[in-house]
């Protein structure tokens, strides 16, 4: 007789007492749909507001409902993260709390990794429907660029929510690295991945905490994370540059030499000079960032640091 597999669905949250007991309710019908144990895994991400009372009051009610809350907010990775280290299952699954991951989609994606042809089901939106046209605009665009420039392939309109094997969730542990970027790291484990289509819609309740400028710099990092072509393109503008100069320094002295007239204009020297200090600027500014990110590695601070939970075996740092 095969034995019953676990399901652990990680859910990251941030100020979402609003919509955690909308969750609960529909994603608890789903998962009695399936013939596997279940154990959900909420990562509270500092919230201010009453999300860790909620949290503890499903706990209280389903014993297979365990709580995670940070000392003080550390980002989505790294809820994601800790969710990853403290999930028990044979199956795991991330999923956002907005009830923008449909949970009616959780028995299909049990049922393709039975099968054992895929070792992951992941989702993607097929439209954005109801978001603001720029933002929609820039993250097709980011999927281009990055699927362009990096070995880490993203699908578009693709969502962290997905369901793997423990053999996939063991390799992304493995990348312990502290600029986490998970879409980045989905796609580069690799693994037999399927891809399930659905509708966009809107959050049920409570607001996002994704501002234009949040997810424009999540986009730079997951860049910055998965590709080396930025330094590359530094390398060249600095070489494009020098060989500029040159040919300008031989116009100037030929120019000089033929018709011994002095280079007019002290108007366009700035010009060029305030040019080519911005992108040498530029230049510096990729390389900074760069530079950051390997600095963060090197301290080898904690990605999170778990405050409270109703878990005995909790890893409470890591």
């Amino acid at each position: 007789m095969k034995d019953k597999k676990t399901v652990s669905i990680i859910v990251p949250c941030l100020n979402e007492q609003e919509v955690l007991p909308l969750f609960y309710d529909a994603i608890l019908p789903e998962l009695k749909k399936i013939d596997a144990y279940y154990e959900i895994l909420l990562v509270d991400d500092g919230s201010d507001d009453d999300t860790i009372s909620v949290m503890q009051s499903l706990a209280q009610k389903d014993p297979c409902v365990r709580y995670y809350s940070f000392s003080r907010n550390f980002g989505k990775e790294a809820a994601m993260y800790a969710g990853f280290v403290n999930a028990k299952g044979d199956y795991i699954v991330v999923m956002d709390v907005d009830l923008q991951d449909p949970p009616d989609m959780l028995p299909k994606m049990f049922s393709v990794l039975e099968e054992g042809t895929y070792d992951c089901v992941a989702t993607r939106r097929v439209n954005r429907k109801g978001e603001p046209f720029f933002r929609s605009l820039f993250a097709t665009a980011f999927y281009r660029i990055i699927n362009r420039i990096s070995d880490a392939q993203i699908m578009d309109g693709a969502r962290d929510y997905r369901m793997m094997t423990r053999a996939m969730a063991d390799a992304i542990l493995s990348m312990s690295e502290y600029n986490r970027f998970s879409k980045g790291i989905f796609g580069w484990v690799g693994f037999r991945i399927c891809w399930l289509e659905f509708e966009n819609t809107k959050r049920k309740a409570g607001k996002s905490k994704w501002s234009f400028w949040g997810l424009l710099r999540y986009a730079v990092d997951g860049i910055l994370n998965f590709s080396q072509v930025p330094l590359s393109i530094a390398s060249w503008i600095g070489i494009m540059m020098t060989l500029f100069s040159a040919v300008m320094l031989v116009f100037v002295v030929v120019r000089r030499a033929v018709f011994g007239d002095p280079v007019a204009g002290w108007a366009s020297l700035i010009c060029v000079i305030i040019f080519i200090g911005g992108l040498q600027l530029f230049c510096l500014g990729i390389m900074g960032q760069y530079m950051a990110k390997m600095y963060m590695e090197t301290k080898k601070r904690p990605h999170f640091i778990i405050a409270r939970s109703n878990d005995e075996d909790v890893r409470k740092i890591r």
